[in-house]
């Protein structure tokens, strides 16, 4: 595939004859479909194809890189939708292949789920209500192959560092950005020993990590919210998903829309009301409140990263949505309205 060429167009052909081509006996889902195969959407690391046949639908997943470092990328979604599968809201899973014989990429099948994204002036009640179910999914520790937050701050921090070294190294970055993230990036040094907290006082689930709207398919005729995309969820505290969600450079990603404290407390107020263990609804605002800046500082180093790599030597999927609100990111009031006050408190 040339540099030019259209990676859906590209994957559109393979995806057809891998359909053809495949054994499906052991996928009732599948087998027995003549599918009809057309583009559905585009992230930054996933392409997603519908398949049509009759009154059934599905989604044929194709890797295109990875936000956790692994080469196993698609296995790792996969088994996490297997853990999840039984919650009522989330796709499920039905097929994986990463053998890259035929398509030299990972890929997965799952359900199709019809709805429109979140809409947080409308969706707040129902996202609150999807979180909790998931945070409460029952699933052994021992048994799960998910990546474990044992450090949860740390973890972020050496991310994060890990990301700003791609701007701090850069001739494109800003000076006056650049001096103020090592300014947060030192103060986040000396704040993380507070994890001391979720040590002596875990509480573990499935965290998906990315709950920004897009990542929700809201069905209003059906009364459902389902979770839909699981490229990096760790095993952690539910503060994280929290946290994320509330967080404005979630918000602003696909929208332009800001949640006020009164929205915040409407969502918190619902997921407390759907969690069953009490010492969780007790100690959630201290953990979310230790979380936040870190779960900030995560946001701004991907995009500080981002914003380089789309100016570079990017090899990832290009959305010119994203390019425009990298740019609305990367700018030093806005990052000064982040973290400010947190650094001066």
């Amino acid at each position: 595939m040339t540099s030019t060429s259209n990676p859906f167009d590209h994957y559109l052909v393979r995806v057809k004859r891998y359909l053809q081509e495949q054994c499906w006996a052991e996928v009732p889902a599948i087998d027995g479909h003549n599918f009809t195969v057309s583009l559905l959407a585009k992230g930054e690391y996933n392409l997603n194809y519908l398949l049509k046949s009759d009154g059934t639908r599905l989604v044929f997943r194709v890797n295109m890189g990875t936000q956790i470092g692994r080469d196993d990328q698609i296995v790792y979604e996969y088994k996490t939708l297997q853990l999840l599968q039984n919650s009522g809201v989330t796709p499920v899973p039905f097929f994986v292949d990463d053998s890259r014989s035929f398509i030299d990429r990972g890929i997965s099948i799952m359900e199709y789920l019809p709805g429109y994204p979140l809409d947080y002036r409308l969706d707040l009640a129902s996202a609150a209500k999807t979180l909790s179910i998931v945070h409460q999914v029952e699933v052994a520790a021992s048994k799960n192959h998910l990546i474990v937050e044992k450090q949860p701050l740390s973890l972020i921090f050496d991310e994060c560092v890990g990301l700003l070294n791609t701007y701090f190294s850069s001739d494109l970055a800003n000076p006056d950005i650049h001096s103020f993230l090592c300014e947060v990036i030192a103060w986040a040094e000396k704040a993380k020993a507070k994890e001391q907290y979720f040590l002596g006082d875990p509480w573990f689930c499935i965290v998906n990590t990315e709950v920004n709207s897009a990542n929700f398919i809201v069905n209003r005729k059906e009364q459902t919210t389902h979770l839909i995309d699981w490229e990096m969820p760790r095993w952690g505290d539910p503060s994280t998903d929290l946290c994320h969600f509330c967080s404005p450079l979630t918000t602003l990603w696909k929208t332009d829309y800001h949640l006020t404290p009164e929205n915040i407390d409407l969502f918190i107020r619902e997921y407390k009301q759907n969690i069953r263990s009490v010492h969780l609804r007790d100690t959630l605002t201290e953990r979310m409140q230790l979380k936040f800046p870190f779960v900030l500082l995560r946001g701004i180093s991907w995009s500080a990263m981002a914003w380089v790599a789309y100016q570079t030597n990017y090899q990832g999927i290009h959305n010119e949505d994203t390019r425009q609100k990298l740019e609305q990111y990367m700018d030093l009031d806005f990052i000064r309205s982040l973290f400010e006050p947190f650094i001066k408190s």
